[in-house]
């Protein structure tokens, strides 16, 4: 799965780190520790960026992870680039209020991993607790602050109790809000601890993930 056809190319910036500890992460521990990596020179890698983007890159994405876990280091790495860049904050949308509000003006696009329609399943799977309202409230301040995009990767299983929800939610709360529906889940990590998460999403629950926006008039992208 690549990222947006509006975004790309995109120079990316990935940060290590991240505050949910998601069973099916594929990239797992080694996204979840903040020492992961070499030291970001925020110099070498504006530098990098202008030099990406002269030679043709629409965007430039910050990422981790979730990068909120850098926000100082993201931020300076900002602070160094053109004023004319479009920039792309890549989330979980888990952040907290302290951290958005520092963040307002210094994207252009919120781009927002909405994970769980429910708390039950987001302590089960990614063992956090109040999950719904946090990403709930992020959500609404980043349509209101930036172009929001909503990414939501089906889980097999999870149609129901999770994306269902979901779609209602944004239908009801965020009218007309970009969301990227994806399919392409893999049993990566240790989702092997979860019986629905052992295999690939089917073509029936695909279809029934896609249904589902359609009846609640959802702006689906890709």
């Amino acid at each position: 799965m690549t990222d947006e056809l509006e975004l790309i190319p995109t120079f990316a910036v990935a940060l290590s780190g991240c505050d949910l500890r998601c069973d099916f992460c594929i990239t797992g521990a080694s996204s979840w520790n903040p020492a992961a990596g070499v030291g970001l020179d925020v110099a070498t890698m504006a530098a990098r960026a202008r030099q990406a983007l002269a030679g043709g890159a629409r965007t430039v994405m910050v990422l981790g992870g979730e990068p909120t876990i850098h926000l100082p280091a993201a931020l300076e790495l900002v602070a160094a680039l053109p004023a004319a860049a479009r920039l792309i904050w890549k989330t979980n949308a888990h952040g907290s209020a302290e951290a958005r509000e520092l963040l307002d003006g210094m994207f252009d696009v919120w781009l927002a991993d909405y994970k769980f329609g429910n708390d039950a399943c987001a302590r089960r799977l990614a063992k956090v607790s109040d999950y719904t309202n946090i990403v709930r409230e992020n959500l609404r301040w980043a349509q209101a602050h930036s172009t929001l995009i909503v990414r939501h990767l089906v889980m097999p299983g999870h149609v129901d109790c999770c994306w269902r929800p979901m779609a209602e939610w944004l239908a009801r709360h965020l009218p007309g809000v970009k969301v990227n529906l994806r399919a392409g889940f893999w049993p990566a990590g240790q989702a092997a601890r979860h019986p629905e998460l052992c295999g690939t999403v089917a073509p029936g629950e695909a279809r029934q993930a896609t249904d589902i926006a359609h009846e609640f008039g959802l702006n689906l992208v890709a």
